[in-house]
């Protein structure tokens, strides 16, 4: 699947969901959602590198499996946010990453190999 596709159906899936739980959409709870989704990633990143406390330990596979699952609400956010502001990602990554046509002035743009 391509990234324009899994944004459009990552972006249905939640404004879905948003609309069941009858939330108001706007770019302001989505940025707090992605700080939350973050967060969350966050935490089970900790729980997987075993640098929390000990009740919380979890095998590696499931550890594993959970940060995967935090670190895929963090895109879905992103995808979301994207796509209410009309912002095509995949242009942008390929345009600030890739060919670097918005680097100008920017910190890395004098860091040999770059």
């Amino acid at each position: 699947m391509e990234l324009k596709q899994l944004q459009n159906d990552a972006s249905k899936v939640f404004l879905s969901n948003l609309k069941r739980d009858n939330i108001k959409v706007s770019e302001e709870y989505l940025v707090m959602k992605l700080t939350e989704e973050l967060g969350e990633f966050v935490q089970s990143f900790l729980i997987h590198k075993k640098s929390c406390r000990p009740e919380k330990y979890k095998s590696v596979k499931d550890s594993k499996r959970e940060t995967s699952k935090e670190l895929a609400d963090v895109l879905g956010i992103i995808f979301v946010i994207a796509k209410t502001m009309n912002i095509d990602l995949e242009e942008a990554l390929v345009k600030k990453w890739i060919t670097r046509e918005w680097m100008s002035g920017g910190a890395l743009k004098g860091i040999k190999g770059r």
